[in-house]
C-alpha cells in the first residue's frame, strides 16, 4: 500500500487506504484527514498540517527556504492531484528545468514514460534554457540487435549501429508515439543515441540505477551542443 511523506512531515502526508474508496493505482492516495495538500504553479507539492515541522533547529535560513510566505511547506517533489484528491508524484523539483519559453518541464515524468518502449533502456531528458526538450537515449541493445537482424541491417559495433539513420528514425518514432501524452512544450524534439550501455562501473548510473545527469551532460557535451546549435 503506497503512501507519501518526509521526515519533516512526521512522516506521512498521504496514503492509499482500503476504506472509503481510498485507493487509486499510480497514486500515493489521499492526504490524511488533518493534512492540506496543494500544487504550486511550478508543480511542487505544498503541505500544511499539525504533523509538519515548525522549522529546522537553530537554522532560520534553511527554514525560510522550505516554507512559502503564507506557511506552506515546500516538499521538493512534483505532483498532481488525480480526480482532485489523489496525490500522484511525478518527479523531483531540483531536476525540473525551464525552457527559453518559460515553461517548466519535469524530465523524470517523460523519462519514465519513454522507458515503456522496448527500444529504450535508459534516457535522460535535457533542455534547460532551450526552445524545446531533447533526450540522450541509451537503446535497449539486445532488443535493437534482434530488430536489426529481422530487418537485415548490418553494422560492426553498437557504436556504428547508433549512427545509422534508420536506427535513429526508428527510436524517434517511439519517442513521437509517447510524446502524444504530453503538452507541446514538454515533447522531445531531438535525440542523441549513446553507443554503449550506461552502468554503475562506467559512471553514468547511481547504485540505485538512476542516471547521473551531470556526468552524462559532460560526456555528451559536444553532441548536445550540436543538437541545439549544429
Amino acid at each position: 500500500m503506497e503512501g507519501y511523506g518526509l521526515t519533516e512531515t512526521s512522516p506521512v502526508l498521504a496514503v492509499n487506504e482500503e476504506d472509503n474508496d481510498g485507493i487509486r493505482i499510480g497514486t500515493v492516495g489521499r492526504p490524511l484527514s488533518n493534512v492540506e495538500i496543494k500544487i504550486a504553479e511550478d508543480g511542487e507539492i505544498l503541505a500544511k498540517g499539525p504533523n509538519v515541522m515548525v522549522g529546522y533547529y537553530n537554522n532560520v535560513e534553511a527554514t525560510k527556504e522550505v516554507f512559502t510566505e503564507d506557511g506552506w511547506f515546500k516538499t521538493g517533489d512534483l505532483g498532481e492531484l488525480v480526480e482532485g484528491e489523489y496525490l500522484k508524484i511525478t518527479g523531483r523539483k531540483k531536476e525540473t528545468f525551464k525552457t527559453s519559453g518559460g515553461k517548466y518541464v519535469a524530465p523524470q515524468l517523460l523519462e519514465n514514460k519513454m522507458k515503456e518502449s522496448s527500444f529504450i533502456e535508459q534516457i535522460m531528458v535535457i533542455g534547460e534554457g532551450e526552445k524545446h526538450p531533447a533526450a540522450i537515449v541509451q537503446p535497449a541493445f539486445e532488443f535493437l540487435e534482434e530488430w536489426c537482424r529481422r530487418k537485415n541491417i548490418e553494422y560492426s559495433s553498437p557504436e556504428e549501429m547508433v549512427k545509422l539513420e534508420r536506427i535513429k528514425e526508428r527510436i524517434m518514432k517511439e519517442i513521437e508515439h509517447y510524446n502524444k501524452e504530453f503538452a507541446q512544450y514538454e515533447q522531445i524534439k531531438k535525440i542523441i543515441l549513446a553507443g554503449s550501455v550506461w552502468g554503475i562501473d562506467t559512471g553514468e548510473m547511481t547504485p540505485t540505477m538512476k542516471v547521473k545527469r551531470r556526468i552524462i551532460m559532460q560526456n555528451f557535451s559536444d553532441e548536445i551542443e550540436n543538437c541545439y546549435r549544429g
